[in-house]
């Protein structure tokens, strides 16, 4: 210790300091040091010894909230490992829940300390999710933790390196007798008896892959839709004609001058919002005792992903042009293929649209989406020999059908509605002159 300091000390405070300067100085948690102003030189040496430790701050960051019908889910993926270095609001891991997939970024910036789940886990909302080391990222690019993890690993492989036992030689057992005996227990006529073994075609090999928590939801909405609502459903055909004709002499402006496609899912679900009010009981739902109205039309539109059906909603479609109706169809299809998508986008929807006909769908029945009463399918279009004005004619026809709920939907609503929904698709200039 330096006699300076020592001198200025108290006499009876002395000993005591030259015992702990003799002892080795362990530090097992970063403190704060504190310099007393009374003693600049002391003040300075201490100030040397802080400058050679680090203060660090932990942050155990919790689940985030996901919804409000959400409480767990399962963690598909850690983006980030333990002794990485994440900024603040950088996306740390994805959760999987039965509706999207939930992006986790950090809360500040700081190094991944330690983890609280692995992948394929069960999460729930609120509890402990990751660690984090607070502070700026290393200037030599790698993180403490990781250093810490590694140094282990190391000396623990050095003692397996040692501790394996070299081979030892075989033994000389009786090399001399074994080619005598070998020609007696195998006979040369073996060859020439045994049976032809038969030739196997195709492959037996199975997979099995865990269901994921969109698709369990899925099927377990489904189920409850046929445990629960009175499901029927009816069908009607659909000239394409007139609207085919005005794709095509239209898309290429209609393209050119709003950068969207013209498609026939605005036809048919500009036409289905005007049929819905016109029949609000296609429109309705039912709530324990209670049948709901609504005076709004908020469509969901079923778009295929990898992972499952997701319904994104088209909110107040009754307001909306064909061309409004192109564009956030677009524009919510490119979010669900790109897991884009959040709860916001596919809460609520009074009514459904699912085009089964872009796959090749000839006619089909589909299921409703709960709590909805009425879905409606939309299938392929092939050219048919139908009779117009008296004559056969080759047409391009389409099959529609409804499936709606019966407890609310009568037989004669749901055809009425479909009637509606073909006279405006096949001449949509009723469309533009509301008749």
């Amino acid at each position: 210790m330096n006699a300076r300091l020592l001198q200025s000390m108290k006499p009876a405070v002395r000993p005591a300091l030259r015992t702990l300067a003799q002892r080795p100085l362990h530090i097992q948690t970063p403190r704060v040091l504190y310099a007393g102003a009374q003693n600049r030189q002391n003040g300075s040496q201490l100030g040397l010894l802080h400058q050679q430790l680090r203060t660090y701050a932990d942050k155990v960051v919790k689940v985030p909230q996901m919804a409000e019908s959400i409480s767990e889910g399962t963690l598909k993926q850690w983006v980030k490992q333990v002794g990485d270095f994440v900024g603040a609001d950088e996306e740390v891991a994805t959760i999987e829940t039965d509706k999207i997939d939930v992006t986790v970024n950090s809360p500040a910036s700081g190094t991944i300390i330690e983890v609280y789940a692995q992948e394929d886990d069960n999460v729930a909302v609120g509890a402990d999710f990751f660690k984090l080391e607070l502070g700026d990222a290393p200037k030599d690019g790698a993180a403490p933790a990781a250093s810490k993890q590694e140094a282990p690993k190391k000396e623990e492989s050095k003692p397996q390196e040692q501790a394996a036992p070299a081979p030892t030689p075989k033994e000389p057992s009786t090399p001399k007798e074994q080619p005598k005996e070998q020609p007696k227990e195998q006979p040369k006529v073996q060859p020439a008896t045994a049976e032809p073994v038969a030739k196997q075609f195709g492959n037996r090999t199975e997979t099995r892959v865990k269901m994921n928590r969109m698709r369990l939801r899925i099927a377990e909405r489904l189920k409850q839709s046929q445990d629960t609502a009175a499901s029927l459903t009816t069908f009607n055909e659909v000239d394409m004609s007139a609207l085919m004709n005005l794709r095509k002499e239209y898309k290429d402006l209609v393209f050119k001058k709003h950068g969207v496609k013209f498609g026939f899912m605005s036809a048919f679900t500009k036409a289905a919002a005007i049929a819905l009010q016109e029949i609000p009981a296609v429109n309705a739902s039912i709530d324990g005792q209670d049948l709901v109205y609504h005076d709004y039309v908020d469509v969901s539109v079923a778009v295929a992903t990898p992972k499952g059906l997701v319904t994104p909603v088209l909110r107040n479609v009754e307001d909306m042009s064909y061309l409004d109706i192109e564009k956030n169809i677009a524009a919510l299809g490119a979010k669900a293929r790109d897991n884009k998508i959040t709860i916001e986008d596919m809460v609520g929807g009074t009514f459904t649209i699912s085009n089964g006909g872009v796959f090749g769908s000839m006619m089909g029945t589909p299921i409703l989406n709960p709590p909805q009463a009425g879905i409606l399918g939309m299938h392929g279009i092939k050219e048919r020999p139908v009779v117009v004005d008296g004559k056969i004619e080759i047409r391009p026809m389409m099959y529609v059908a409804l499936t709606y709920d019966h407890r609310i939907i009568d037989g004669r609503e749901a055809v009425t509605f479909l009637v509606r929904l073909k006279e405006m698709v096949e001449d949509p200039r009723r469309l533009l002159l509301d008749v």
